[in-house]
């Protein structure tokens, strides 16, 4: 989603509440993206976290300007092609989580901070500081402690798919900062909603198995905490710099984590601690790095 530009560096307890909520609820996501993912494919998955996401999405925008005014500001050109490869980065991640424990899935793709440090000069003509080539290196090295590359074709699937996705997330965020300033953020997440929906539903004649009322109970579970996560992350980052509430982000790692033991029994080994550590400290300093060569932001 598209993070409107914070007001002041300051971060207030309502601002670290509402991050950390975020965190949960997309924790929450991935977990019962997974319960599902191991049943149904991915593009239907992902078709039900749009379509049932439109309800809260189109409830975000109902606050302040109407909701003509909004989409009027909207660079529609750049929030297509934002959207779209927003939509392919959640496919494919749905496409992996059956392969990989949780955490390690969620932590694979959050390599897509440090993507975007590699892309950035490519597609934006942006300088590569020497300090964040180094940090990526780091958390690419990170990444690679996760994987533990063994050989065995067969288990490549899985994070093939999420690192593809992290590609596709970095993509889709380097795509924000060609955005216009007059771009409204609720509008933006309406209008990916809709688009999903849209887009995802043309394949579900391609891919379609038909849902149990329990499945879709839980597939309409997982539209509404996505666009509820959304909601309060935007929320937050109207309050406090997006630098500043980098290091709350990767508590959905934690909750990964045990949200991936209670419900599969899935554990990880310490090399794959260590990765993950590398991939987190890694996108941190990044973020922190950003925050002092930027200053502040009005």
């Amino acid at each position: 989603m598209s993070v409107p530009v914070a007001r002041s560096h300051a971060v207030t307890s309502r601002s670290i509440v509402q991050i950390l909520l975020s965190m949960l609820c997309f924790a929450l996501v991935d977990a019962l993206a997974k319960s599902v993912a191991l049943l149904y494919p991915a593009n239907e998955v992902t078709f039900f976290r749009m379509l049932f996401g439109l309800a809260p999405a189109f409830i975000m925008c109902l606050r302040g300007r109407p909701l003509r005014e909004r989409f009027k500001t909207l660079d529609l050109r750049a929030q297509t092609l934002r959207a779209l490869t927003l939509l392919v980065t959640l496919a494919l991640f749905f496409a992996g989580l059956p392969y990989v424990p949780l955490s390690i899935a969620v932590a694979i793709v959050y390599s897509e901070t440090l993507l975007v440090l590699v892309l950035a000069p490519l597609l934006l003509k942006e300088a590569l500081r020497g300090r964040d080539a180094a940090a990526a290196a780091i958390g690419f090295a990170g990444v690679l402690l996760i994987l533990r590359p063994t050989g065995d074709h067969a288990n490549w699937l899985g994070p093939l798919l999420l690192i593809l996705s992290a590609v596709f997330g970095a993509l889709s965020i380097i795509q924000i900062k060609r955005f216009k300033p007059s771009d409204d953020s609720s509008a933006a997440v309406l209008y990916f909603t809709l688009l999903g929906t849209l887009v995802s539903g043309l394949s579900l004649p391609f891919l379609w198995r038909t849902p149990t009322l329990d499945a879709l109970a839980v597939l309409a579970l997982v539209g509404v905490l996505a666009s509820t996560g959304q909601l309060l992350m935007t929320m937050a980052y109207r309050d406090a710099n997006a630098s500043a509430l980098a290091p709350y982000n990767y508590t959905s790692i934690v909750w990964a984590t045990l949200f991936g033991y209670v419900a599969w029994g899935e554990t990880i080994g310490l090399v794959s601690v260590a990765g993950i550590a590398l991939v987190i400290g890694s996108s941190i300093a990044v973020a922190l790095r950003g925050k002092q060569a930027d200053g502040p932001h009005v």
